[in-house]
């Protein structure tokens, strides 16, 4: 009976691995993206990538982060204590394969197509309609449609583009946007078009990738 608790524990482990990074996909993040950090944030190892960032900066992804941790902490000392104790009889198997069980139901659920367009859609409202614009991504308050883009480009000595002002790189009715000049790691937000660009400038730039792309190549 022990042997089989523990096999039910790790089963009803990886049911909340599932299901949290099922959630973590609603909220918009890729789903391989999704699995990789819940299993970092359930087993407590603290591997820091770019990644991470997807998680901190999203309020509702925080939460769903900050039970995971409580989660795997607990599970950790739940798996200990019923390794030390493999030979006792005192296991609450039918209870936990009860609650395995419904796990089950609801990861089955959860994949559901209605559900998953009907959850994706919800919380994606809900994290607009809640948290203010200055709490949410950037990925989440200015990429509209799928080609959206917003960049940094870096302005090297030899790049054609300095001495040249904002306004003569970007026409009128081109799609895009300059956001920011950072010089010296400071921010000019000011008569952006009239300031001429530098050796080591960084122009932060939204609009279609396809066009900054075609337009800034080897900065980009």
């Amino acid at each position: 009976m022990g042997y089989f608790f523990i096999f039910l524990y790790l089963l009803f482990v990886a049911l909340v691995i599932e299901i949290a990074s099922t959630l973590l996909v609603y909220t918009g993040l890729e789903p391989e993206i999704s699995r990789y950090q819940v299993i970092s944030m359930l087993t407590g190892t603290g591997f820091t990538t770019d990644e991470s960032k997807l998680i901190i900066d999203h309020p509702l992804r925080r939460k769903i982060s900050a039970f995971l941790i409580l989660f795997g902490a607990f599970s950790l000392a739940v798996i200990i204590s019923s390794i030390s104790n493999i030979l006792s009889d005192n296991f609450q198997t039918t209870e936990l394969t009860v609650i395995c069980s419904i796990l089950i139901l609801l990861l089955f659920l959860l994949k559901l197509p209605i559900i998953k367009q009907t959850f994706s859609k919800k919380l994606k409202e809900e994290t607009k309609d809640t948290y203010p614009l200055s709490e949410l991504p950037i990925k989440e308050v200015l990429y509209f449609e799928d080609d959206d883009y917003v960049t940094s480009i870096h302005i090297q000595g030899d790049s054609p583009f300095v001495g040249q002002k904002i306004e003569s790189l970007i026409k009128p009715r081109e799609d895009l946007h300059v956001l920011s000049l950072i010089r010296e790691n400071r921010p000019i937000r000011e008569n952006l078009n009239k300031k001429e660009l530098q050796d080591g400038d960084r122009v932060i730039v939204y609009g279609k990738e396809e066009i900054i792309n075609a337009k800034f190549g080897e900065e980009n």
